[in-house]
């Protein structure tokens, strides 16, 4: 794109907040290098004003935005349409603007599996996976490692209810996986940690630097890795823990292309020029 015009296409993220997002500089590199005539604008959206938010997107003709913290889950019930895999996860992240119409899909879920793989070598088959945080992002996970085919999955949140009960959620769309809730606390998972082969982080924990306080992740066994949904320039508090191990261990730097990749296509019906998206997220948090 060499300028806005009348013709441009507008795309954004909702999101509360939103200032801290990085996806305009990934979507906006991938439009430019495709030459397709469109921007990406980030918008601040207070959960009071998001019905008026997605109704805007029909009045002002914008092609499509991504849903962020905290409207994934509450996002769902005034769109038009869910994708299947939306209506399977419960969340939604990105919504195409169709004639009209608003559908609402999930690019989240197959983000972090290609994230994983590419970056952990993690095959989540027969696996016991343990997911911090109970929200939007830990549905797409959970449905992501379900489908691949995890043997169990506990979700700990610092509010217990909140966990039994999406717990329970998932269980009955995915019954090929076990599903238990804990409490998200350092005594509450101290003997559950040697047993599990995957540690994913899917609260805003290490978003300003915060750690997970009195946490012994040396109880985790040697095999073990991690995935943060959360990134930063040096990696997150959490990854830093998990490699002063010796443990594998990846941020979200990974996932936020792959995602971001996936929603640029449901947009635009073409993909984006290979790696740009991940190319440009490096530059921006770590230089390079």
């Amino acid at each position: 794109m060499k300028g806005i015009d009348g013709q441009t296409k507008v795309y954004g993220i909702f999101g509360f907040p939103v200032a801290h997002t990085l996806s305009p500089s990934m979507q906006n590199e991938a439009f430019r290098q495709s030459g397709i005539n469109a921007v990406y604008v980030p918008f601040r959206v207070p959960p009071e004003r998001l019905a008026a938010a997605v109704a805007a997107l029909r009045a002002l003709d914008m092609g499509g935005v991504n849903i962020t913290i905290p409207h994934k889950e509450k996002v769902c019930e005034l769109l038009d349409e869910l994708s299947p895999e939306a209506r399977l996860i419960g969340a939604v992240n990105t919504i195409v603007h169709e004639g009209g119409r608003l559908i609402g899909h999930n690019t989240d879920a197959p983000g972090f599996m290609r994230a994983l793989a590419e970056e952990l070598d993690f095959d989540p088959q027969g696996k016991r996976i343990l997911v911090l945080g109970a929200g939007g992002a830990c549905r797409a996970v959970a449905a992501g490692l379900a489908l691949g085919g995890a043997s169990w999955i506990g979700i700990a949140d610092l509010v217990p209810e909140r966990a039994r009960r999406l717990g329970e959620d998932l269980a009955v769309t995915f019954n090929g996986t076990l599903f238990a809730s804990f409490s998200c606390g350092p005594t509450s998972l101290a003997g559950l940690l040697p047993t599990i082969d995957l540690l994913v982080n899917a609260t805003p924990v290490g978003m300003k630097g915060e750690v997970f306080e009195g946490f012994e992740w040396r109880l985790l066994p040697a095999h073990a890795s991690v995935y943060d949904l959360v990134y930063a320039p040096t990696g997150t508090p959490l990854t830093r823990a998990f490699r002063e191990l010796g443990r594998r261990a990846a941020d979200g730097l990974g996932m936020l292309a792959a995602q971001g990749e996936e929603a640029f296509f449901l947009w635009t019906g073409i993909r984006p020029p290979a790696g740009s998206m991940k190319q440009k997220l490096k530059t921006l948090i770590r230089g390079g």
